[in-house]
C-alpha cells in the first residue's frame, strides 16, 4: 500500500488514543477510539494486535478514574500507560493564540501520534495564566489547540468546528458533536474569535471546556 506521508516515517512513531477509564463505567467512546486507529494503523502500515489491545483495557481497574494512553508501533506492539485523572476544571480556560504556525495540508496533522513536538513544545511553555494556545495555518484560519478541538458558537447562535482541511484532528469528541448535528464544519478565523457567543474547547477525554480569550498574556497575543 502507497504510504499518504512524502518522507519516511520517523523510526519510533507510535501512534497515540487518549481516553479516560472510569470505575463501573469503563471506558468512554472505546469504539471510536479503536476505529481511529485502526485507521491510522492502516495509514501508517502498523499490523494491530487486537486481542493485545483488548487484554491491555481489560487489566484496567481501581476505584479513581485514570487517563490512559494507549500506543502502538511499527511493529504492532500495543501498550497502556495511565495515570490517576485530576478534576476538571471549574471554571472557563483561557486561551491564546500560539507563535507558530501549521500547515493546513500535513497529513501528520490527521494523525495522533508521538510525532507531536510542536504541540508539545507549546504546551509546555504555555504563558502564565493561559490554560491552552490555538493554532493557525498560513491562511490565517483558526486549526486546534495542543490538546483540543475548538467549538464556537457564533452570533447566530449556529455552532462550528474547524474543517480537516484547515488543519487538525479528527477528535473524537469532534466526530461524535458533527454526527449529532450539534455542530457543523466552517472555517474558523481569529476575527470569528472575538465576536463569538461563546467558546469552548474539546476532547474526548474532558468533553467539552468553556473557554475566553486572552489578550496580550506572556508574549503571545490572541489576535
Amino acid at each position: 500500500m502507497e504510504s499518504p506521508f512524502s518522507d519516511p516515517i520517523p523510526p519510533g512513531t507510535r501512534l497515540i488514543e487518549t481516553f479516560g477509564w472510569w470505575p463501573g463505567r469503563g471506558i468512554a467512546r472505546l469504539e471510536a477510539h479503536l476505529a481511529r486507529l485502526s485507521t491510522s494503523a492502516k495509514a501508517f502500515g502498523y499490523p494491530v494486535d487486537h486481542a493485545r489491545i483488548a487484554a491491555l483495557i481489560a487489566s484496567l481497574s481501581g476505584a479513581r478514574p485514570l487517563r490512559c494512553r494507549l500506543t502502538l508501533g511499527r511493529d504492532g506492539v500495543a501498550d497502556l500507560t495511565w495515570s490517576y485523572l485530576p478534576d476538571a476544571p471549574d471554571r472557563p480556560w483561557r486561551v491564546g493564540l500560539a507563535g507558530q504556525r501549521l500547515a493546513a495540508n500535513d497529513v501528520w496533522l490527521r494523525h495522533k501520534t508521538t510525532e507531536r513536538r510542536l504541540y508539545d513544545r507549546a504546551r509546555n511553555h504555555l504563558p502564565d495564566g493561559i490554560d491552552e494556545l490555538l493554532f493557525l495555518n498560513e491562511r490565517d484560519e483558526v486549526c486546534e489547540g495542543t490538546i483540543s478541538n475548538l467549538f464556537v458558537t457564533r452570533p447566530d447562535g449556529r455552532r462550528v468546528t474547524p474543517p480537516l482541511s484547515s488543519g487538525c484532528l479528527p477528535g473524537i469528541l469532534r466526530a461524535e458533536l458533527l454526527a449529532s448535528g450539534a455542530v457543523c464544519e466552517a472555517v474558523v478565523t481569529p476575527e470569528m474569535l472575538e465576536t463569538a457567543a461563546a467558546l469552548h474547547l474539546g476532547n474526548a477525554l474532558r468533553g467539552e471546556i468553556p473557554a475566553v480569550l486572552a489578550h496580550a498574556v506572556g508574549g503571545y497575543s490572541s489576535i
